[in-house]
């Protein structure tokens, strides 16, 4: 059996796939792990609990291929591509039928047109404002001083949501603060500001050709509060699987697989503390 590895490191937390294809393709391993500082580590550490959970030595994967912000500090690494072709050839794979990505990472967003083929047809990209990411719901929690893993179940909750007038991180404090002095519920305070964003993401996303089906990838995918509001803000459902979160390393592997089919370079594993070969 062939064997191939996605790695994705995102801003917050990092990816790694494991596939294997031995006159089909099977997902054998995946592993998520807090990126943290060290980049180089949290690419190793989530490739090799991706290896662990395939049952399989990282010697024997034959070629690796690196996304995400961090996708060059991958040391073990055979080749990088964008996420967004990733996340694209991900959704892809996960619903066949994709022809819009709505990616929510933890620092940025994205909204992407694919083709019949999974392949990039235009994207549009919000990588210099914290408004639509994953950072922006985790401030808001802060400021209600509720878990991340919680807003998205208490939104939902909501029954008079409250209109946020900012989606800049800086001024939306303030906003919620007023909020709540007002006496209004935190749940319709977190209602508000998943409608937001969603407005926000939808705005930018309506830039490239919205067209179904609609998917959503991203570590903002897990928060069910943001994906009921996309979903009233566009009118029409999301398919949001269970492997959303690992699109872009799932991505990864594919392309992973069809470069080891071009090139019989193999894989070498080796830490990247390790002394260089040679």
């Amino acid at each position: 059996m062939r064997l191939a590895a996605g790695v994705d490191v995102g801003s917050t937390q990092t990816k790694a796939v494991i596939v294997g294809d031995n006159g089909g393709l099977r997902m054998l391993g995946r592993a998520l792990v807090d990126t943290g500082a060290n980049v180089q580590r949290a690419a190793e550490n989530g490739f090799l609990a991706a290896c662990q959970q395939a049952g399989v030595s990282p010697q024997d994967v034959g070629y690796v291929v690196g996304t995400g912000y961090g996708r060059y500090k991958i040391t073990f690494g055979n080749s990088q591509m964008t996420e967004i072709s990733c996340h694209a050839r991900g959704a892809h794979h996960l619903f066949p039928s994709t022809r819009t990505v709505i990616d929510m990472g933890g620092q940025d967003s994205k909204a992407i047109s694919v083709g019949a083929e999974g392949e990039v047809l235009d994207f549009v990209m919000n990588d210099k404002c914290a408004a639509g990411t994953g950072r922006f719901l985790a401030n808001a929690a802060e400021v209600l001083g509720i878990g991340l893993d919680e807003i998205g179940p208490l939104s939902l909750a909501a029954r008079h949501p409250v209109k946020i007038t900012t989606v800049c991180t800086v001024f939306v404090e303030s906003d919620i603060l007023s909020y709540l002095a007002q006496g209004k519920k935190p749940e319709d305070v977190l209602a508000g500001v998943h409608l937001a964003i969603a407005r926000r993401t939808i705005s930018l996303a309506r830039r490239v050709p919205i067209e179904q089906a609609i998917v959503m990838t991203g570590g903002v995918s897990r928060n069910v509060g943001m994906v009921r509001a996309l979903e009233q803000v566009l009118g029409t459902k999301l398919e949001v699987g269970s492997d959303a979160h690992f699109a872009g390393a799932i991505g990864a592997a594919l392309f992973a697989i069809e470069k080891m089919g071009e090139s019989f370079e193999s894989g070498i594993w080796r830490p990247a503390d390790a002394a260089p070969a040679g």
